[in-house]
């Protein structure tokens, strides 16, 4: 199986440095390149941080739905926001999600928010043989640590193997994650810490994709596609009773 995870910006593709507020401008000449690289990456479990899911933007669509459609896939996606915090209330925030997009049925879907940070989701999707948690943790380090408690112990109920993946926002560092992985028994699939942010110059390591010991790694890959101001993660794994990994050619 494959799982792609890619924080794509809000389909802006804005890559200049400190220039937040181009993330205001329309996505909809950029967006298609993003569903043409993920067409060509074919994952099975795709997630995606940082979706815009009916903005002016994107002109009052849903991204999720819309990549979901033309990829004949399953997906779920939430506002990352809780229901009564404040991202509820401002426009443009009001529709920033994060979303999960599959090729095999959705059995169960959980959102969990942390009880601390801004942005505070957590999406849990149960799948037949996996349990996969997407998450963008919060830019405050004490909320940070916070909420991968709360995560811990989401974690600590599942009885499938997992996947954890998402935007750790990890500003102070890859040690941030190591007391994370060691008691949950967590992996990183990138055992080379190789960085992820900013596209156009990594040198910082957010965005991670953890998962079981027993789920084995066959490739793991950073595609150098500049999308977003995240460079996307790839991560091929067998799960006991799989058929061989596949060996396709993803030359991006």
């Amino acid at each position: 199986m494959r799982l792609l995870l890619h924080n794509i910006q809000y389909g802006t593709g804005r890559l200049r440095r400190f220039a937040w507020l181009e993330t205001l401008f329309r996505t909809t000449t950029h967006f298609p390149n993003i569903t043409r690289f993920v067409r060509h990456m074919d994952p099975d479990i795709l997630g995606l941080v940082e979706v815009d899911s009916g903005s002016y933007r994107a002109r009052r669509k849903n991204q999720a739905e819309e990549l979901a459609r033309d990829l004949d896939l399953f997906h779920c996606h939430r506002i990352k926001y809780p229901d009564d915090g404040l991202g509820r209330r401002v426009p443009v925030l009001n529709k920033q999600a994060n979303a999960v997009l599959a090729r095999e049925p959705i059995l169960r879907t959980a959102f969990h928010d942390f009880a601390s940070g801004f942005k505070s989701l957590a999406i849990e999707v149960e799948f037949e043989r996996v349990t996969f948690f997407l998450v963008h943790l919060a830019l405050g380090l004490r909320a940070r640590h916070r909420q991968l408690l709360e995560l811990h112990d989401l974690l600590a109920a599942c009885d499938k193997p997992r996947l954890v993946a998402g935007d750790f926002n990890t500003l102070a560092g890859v040690w941030e994650m190591r007391m994370f992985l060691r008691a949950t028994g967590l992996l990183s699939a990138n055992t080379r810490h190789t960085p992820t942010f900013p596209s156009w110059a990594p040198c910082r390591e957010l965005d991670f994709i953890c998962h079981d010991p027993s789920i084995i790694p066959t490739r793991f890959k950073i595609p150098q596609v500049r999308l977003s101001d995240h460079l996307p993660l790839m991560f091929d794994f067998e799960l006991a009773g799989m058929p061989p990994a596949r060996l396709a050619d993803d030359s991006h």
